[in-house]
């Protein structure tokens, strides 16, 4: 599919609503609270330092589960223009996803060299993936010039970003 099949694809959807931007940080809330919870349960057991240590625990698994861990998302008509201008491939990705967690993990400072689009954060990348993803919302899928790739080789896209 093209690119251009993905711009297409794009319009057909309407703007992002309140509740599509709060579902991107359900997971991270979640992870938070019961690193709370728990905390809160170790202190009145009269045994604080655990609780202390199990609340980092929780609060650092809430950090990777959240938008935060990864580089800053733009909207999927910036990335397309982006891309076009300075040939970098866009990652499709949303929080939670334990493959895109994989998979910025193990690019490490080469993820700054991909635009990365949040599908939960924009309903036009959402439908950008479904375009080429059977009609789902697989995710991370890298547009790179022409060609899209969902649930990339993590080694593959590496070299990718090496050689962009």
């Amino acid at each position: 599919m093209k690119v251009t099949d993905l711009a297409a694809a794009a319009t057909l959807v309407p703007a992002g609503s309140v509740l599509g931007v709060l579902r991107r940080w359900v997971l991270a809330i979640l992870m938070a609270a019961c690193g709370v919870l728990v905390a809160a349960s170790q202190l009145t057991a009269g045994l604080p330092a655990v609780g202390a240590v199990e609340l980092v625990v929780f609060l650092v698994l809430a950090l990777l589960l959240s938008p935060w861990a990864f580089p800053r998302s733009v909207s999927a008509a910036e990335a397309r223009r982006a891309s076009a201008v300075d040939g970098r491939p866009i990652v499709y990705w949303r929080p939670g996803c334990r493959y895109c967690l994989q998979l910025r993990f193990s690019l490490g400072r080469l993820a700054r060299r991909a635009h990365w689009v949040d599908i939960w954060h924009d309903p036009a990348a959402a439908a950008a993936v479904r375009a080429v993803a059977g009609g789902n919302e697989t995710v991370p899928t890298v547009v790179l010039g022409e060609r899209a790739v969902v649930n990339p080789d993590r080694a593959w896209f590496r070299q990718q970003l090496r050689s962009s």
